[in-house]
């Protein structure tokens, strides 16, 4: 008794306390931003951009915005991009902005919500606003993705305009003129005409001008690859130019495959704007009449090395087909400030990745033995991604927006855009269990021509969902494919879909030496791959870039940001570590490392006898299976 009269006494002196505490109530905000209605804005915007200033990498922007009414109105710098499948308008770098009227100044807000939207008051008899800002592109990488170098340059209009809310993008007339360094080539999938220095490009809506970038630079190469497709290459130096016949004949391969397999185009004219730069970030983005495609150097003139990042063009032209023309109807959005919903990416980006890697092999652009070793480096690493324990594929299609592909400590237990090649296992299953079904008779060329190869030559949006989906397939060849897809996608699976190969003629294994590929890969990224051994990748100098969850490198304590200094007693060398993996198989010992971590030194030991073990694909039986018709030029 006496004890529980001491704990009400406590209670009570606990709640008087509390009620001493200020307790204050959420101040509710008011959206001043209007929605975006599908009606057409009163008048033409212009957009005026001088690009000169390389040097400093920044553009210097006017822009005028007829105005009808006095008033409220907001002006938005678009956020929500296409492709980017997330909030990624670079509104950090948007300075010196100055509204006037009639010659005098107009006072804007910026949202306290939505920070990529400016308050104006219109001022009566006003017929425009004048604009002025200044887009400040980044000088270093730690300022994200250098998109402005000596020799190129890439510029994406939503970083040098502002649009007005309250209408569908699609219904808001736009002229853009920009100047670019004398002698530079601009190319863009917008056409334009040369006016003294300046590009004037063809009056259009604001979505259109918005998915079409362009690539400016110094030293600059055309080649047609068909009467209505183009491959635009600017490179760091002239000699990065120049391409063999036979490797440009390998382009024009993949657009002639790309249209037999969906029959049908969605451009009236396609431009690959490919960068081939150590100067100028890269980057992979899709558009629906163009591409931005960045390469290191070495493209054309290191092409017999290895595949590179030849998978890169593929990918991004079939986008044309899945993701610009055909898209899931979550992700459209009528203007660049509704979010998108990014659930059917494994649509949009997983069956992009899958025929990105079989027009590569149809069309050359990398070789059938080549593609095979790609593939099972995918299927190998996500099978052995202890993430699917906890994290069905579904959830990853978040991961634009969750981490705006940031770097991850834990990838293995975090999973991150799986959506993309776990799709391409997918779809590689779904294909054949087409054939399987059909008797040799179906595959997913025939979902291709069903579900895109339509409407030749609109390069407006076609939305899908599910559904939709799974009927397509259901009218090839009659099966529960909304129970297959639901299954793979949405349920937790503790190993990949790996069906697509050992019901198509190949298995994936593991043999102690590498495949070509993977050792090319290797050597692209500067590392040495025991993932799949030790359960580590090991960069330049020792330093740790990735440890699989739960594996023998993770039970001895290793991370990222360790170095190994020695193995064994001596100095780290890859081929000492590689060394030690093969002398513990016979030895059974464990595998003793000196580690650094800042500025402490300790000593582990790894406890694995397996070996070096590295993914390749084993032919099952005689004769040519699924994945080798697959495979095939049409």
């Amino acid at each position: 008794m006496r004890r529980a009269l001491a704990l009400t006494a406590l209670l009570l002196a606990t709640s008087a306390a509390t009620a001493q505490n200020s307790t204050p109530q959420p101040l509710p905000f008011e959206n001043r931003i209007p929605v975006a209605r599908d009606v057409a804005y009163p008048g033409t915007m212009t957009v005026t951009v001088d690009a000169t200033n390389i040097q400093q990498a920044i553009y210097r922007v006017k822009q005028v915005i007829p105005v009808a009414d006095a008033g409220p109105m907001v002006l938005m710098m678009p956020a929500w991009l296409p492709g980017k499948h997330a909030a990624r308008g670079e509104i950090e770098k948007l300075a010196g902005l100055k509204i006037s009227a009639n010659g005098k100044p107009v006072a804007w807000t910026r949202d306290t919500v939505d920070v990529w939207a400016f308050h104006v008051d219109v001022p009566a008899g006003a017929k425009q606003l004048d604009i002025e800002f200044q887009f400040l592109g980044a000088t270093d990488r730690d300022q994200g993705r250098v998109s402005i170098a000596p020799n190129m340059l890439n510029l994406q209009f939503e970083q040098v305009s502002l649009y007005p809310a309250g209408y569908f993008a699609r219904r808001i007339p736009v002229a853009a003129t920009v100047t670019y360094p004398t002698g530079w080539t601009a190319v863009s999938g917008l056409p334009a005409k040369k006016q003294g220095g300046s590009y004037v490009y063809e009056t259009t809506d604001y979505e259109t001008l918005i998915d079409s970038p362009v690539f400016a630079g110094r030293h600059y190469r055309e080649f047609k690859l068909s009467d209505r497709v183009d491959l635009n290459v600017f490179a760091d130096a002239p000699e990065e130019l120049e391409a063999k016949p036979e490797q440009i004949d390998a382009h024009r391969k993949l657009v002639e495959q790309s249209i037999k397999l969906f029959g049908a185009q969605h451009y009236d004219q396609y431009e690959f704007l490919l960068a081939i730069s150590d100067e100028m970030g890269g980057i992979g983005l899709e558009h629906h009449r163009s591409s931005e495609n960045g390469v290191a150097p070495g493209y054309f003139t290191k092409w017999s090395e290895g595949p590179g990042s030849r998978n890169l063009l593929p990918h991004e032209f079939v986008h044309s087909w899945n993701g610009k023309f055909r898209r899931g109807n979550d992700s459209w959005t009528p203007d660049f400030r509704t979010p998108m919903r990014d659930s059917l990416l494994w649509v949009y980006e997983g069956q992009t990745q899958f025929w990105g890697y079989v027009l590569q092999a149809r069309s050359g652009i990398v070789s059938k033995a080549d593609t095979l070793d790609m593939l099972a480096s995918i299927a190998a690493s996500l099978d052995n991604r202890p993430a699917r324990q906890w994290r069905a594929l579904v959830d990853t299609t978040n991961d634009p927006i969750i981490s705006a592909r940031r770097p991850k400590g834990w990838l293995s237990w975090q999973r991150s855009e799986d959506y993309y090649n776990e799709g391409l296992l997918i779809w590689l299953e779904a294909d054949a269990k087409l054939r399987e079904l059909s008797r040799g008779k179906k595959s997913m060329d025939d979902f291709a021509r069903a579900f895109f190869g339509m409407r030749d030559g609109d390069w407006g949006v076609l939305t899908y969902d599910l559904n939709e989906v799974a009927t397509t397939l259901n009218t090839i060849q009659p099966y529960d494919w909304a129970g297959f897809l639901k299954t793979r996608v949405y349920d937790v699976a503790p190993k990949a879909p790996l069906a697509g190969f050992t019901e198509n003629g190949y298995r994936l294994i593991y043999t102690d030496e590498p495949t070509a590929a993977f050792k090319h890969a290797e050597k692209r990224a500067s590392r040495t791959d025991l993932s799949y051994s030790l359960g580590l990748a090991v960069g330049k100098g020792g330093a740790v870039s990735s440890v699989t969850w739960d594996s023998p490198a993770f039970n001895a304590g290793l991370d990222l940001g360790d170095t190994i200094v020695a193995v064994a007693g001596r100095e780290y060398s890859d081929d000492r570590l590689k060394a030690a993996v093969t002398e513990a198989k016979t030895s059974k010992a464990p595998i003793k490392l000196l580690v650094k971590s800042g500025t402490r030194y300790r000593e582990t030991a790894i406890d694995y006898t397996g070996g070096l073990r590295y993914p390749r694909l084993e032919k099952i039986g005689t004769g040519e299976g699924g994945l080798d018709r697959l495979l095939q030029a049409r």
